[in-house]
């Protein structure tokens, strides 16, 4: 069976680790994945990610991160984008997740980046997803 959009299937994993507090979450690779998760490591929502590559298909293992008193430190995950309807945003019009507590992760010209830097750099694109 394939796979509508990959994205939102990484982001359910990611969901679904959380849960019962795993350390880990495992996902098939892709480059767009690679770069949502080097945003959500330089964010500082997860501890850190590795690659491991294989014949067929890589995976990425994606090390959670929690607080001391072992909650989450991503609160939730949300897809904007879907295959079904997309959305774009100029710069000026990108919303804002949580007041600035949390991040719109989107797909420019530029590559994948955060809504702050979008708006540092005066570039709109599609809003992919919101973590905060």
């Amino acid at each position: 069976m394939t796979m509508t959009d990959p994205i939102a299937d990484m982001l359910t994993r990611i969901r679904n680790a959380i849960i019962p507090s795993y350390d880990k979450a495992e996902v098939p690779c892709s480059n767009i994945k690679i770069n949502v998760v080097k945003i959500l490591e330089s964010e500082g929502y997860i501890r850190n990610y590795k690659i491991i590559k294989d014949n067929k298909q890589s995976i990425i293992v994606i090390y959670l991160k929690y607080n001391e008193d072992k909650s989450p430190v991503i609160k939730g995950l949300k897809m904007v984008s879907k295959p079904s309807c997309r959305v774009y945003s100029s710069c000026k019009k990108i919303p804002r997740v949580l007041n600035g507590f949390g991040i719109n992760i989107i797909s420019t010209s530029k590559g994948v980046i955060t809504d702050r830097e979008a708006r540092k750099m005066g570039i709109g694109g599609e809003i992919i997803c919101s973590v905060w």
